[in-house]
């Protein structure tokens, strides 16, 4: 049986646990407001970009003019750029995009398809490391501050993997952040490029060009992968800090319900030990009479 002395140490570990871990649930949440300010920001764009392009694609007449709107006619190798942070203590954050990106790759490889990984962020490197998925680039430090810079960097990586024909395929994936409590990771395909198909099965839509459509297209293009990248990286940015500061209130209530407990197991055998002494006192004033 534990003494008091263990007891007493235990409460005083618990308590500066539970410190620790109210500080970083304040500091998830004050990084929390910037990232999610930037997200929101940058969200509608994103969505009005990528609308404008697809459009724009649905509209030409020889889709095999542009090498990122040409799906293969035959799929043998993929690519899938995994996005997760670089630290832990927040849940199963990194781990339900971990498991996404698994089942994904596994699947495809039941098929016959091989399937290469491009991992921006520690905990999926180091998951992948010793696993039989082949792992192409590690990156870290992406998530800290979102820029389009770091999206380019990376999408240019992965168009000239799909135009030189290392890959056939190119995947996302990336936690969709949809409130403080549900962040859903989610796959989406990023190249070949998907045109947006009209009800009815018309495609396109009347736009007057300047300059011409192709030279649009061209500069677009790139710019669509770049675009869905850096939107990925907001949402999973907002979505760490946000399953971070949930997991650390968490873990604070859990360290004071644990201090609770172990403060009424200390009182408890105090007040048994007193008892204790207590008896063997009027037990020994008894032998004496």
């Amino acid at each position: 049986m534990a003494t008091l002395r263990d007891i007493k140490r235990k409460i005083e570990a618990v308590k500066k646990t539970s410190q620790i871990t109210k500080a970083m649930n304040m500091v998830a949440a004050s990084k929390l407001r910037g990232a999610q300010q930037d997200m929101e920001k940058f969200h509608p764009y994103a969505e009005k970009f990528n609308e404008v392009v697809r459009r724009l694609a649905s509209g030409i007449e020889d889709a095999s003019a542009y090498d990122l709107l040409v799906p293969r006619e035959q799929v043998k190798r993929i690519e899938i750029l995994l996005l997760t942070a670089d630290r832990g203590l927040c849940g199963s954050f990194n781990n339900n995009l971990i498991v996404t990106a698994e089942r994904f790759a596994r699947a495809k490889q039941a098929e016959g398809i091989q399937t290469v990984l491009t991992t921006a962020g520690k905990k999926g490197s180091d998951y992948f490391r010793r696993r039989s998925i082949e792992v192409r680039k590690q990156i870290s430090g992406l998530l800290g501050k979102p820029s389009y810079e770091d999206a380019v960097n990376l999408g240019k990586e992965v168009i000239e993997g799909f135009e030189s024909g290392a890959s056939d395929e190119v995947y996302l994936v990336y936690s969709n952040f949809q409130g403080m409590a549900k962040q859903v990771p989610t796959l989406v395909r990023l190249l070949p490029i998907t045109p947006e198909v009209a009800e009815g099965g018309a495609k396109g839509a009347d736009y007057i060009f300047e300059p011409s459509h192709e030279v649009l297209l061209n500069d677009l293009l790139p710019n669509y992968v770049y675009v869905q990248i850096l939107s990925g990286m907001y949402h999973t940015s907002v979505g760490e800090h946000a399953a971070r500061m949930s997991a650390m209130e968490n873990a604070t209530s859990n360290c004071k319900e644990l201090v609770r407990t172990l403060t009424l197991t200390y009182n408890k055998a105090r007040q048994a030990g007193i008892t204790k002494e207590l008896m063997d006192i009027v037990g020994g004033a008894e032998a004496l009479k």
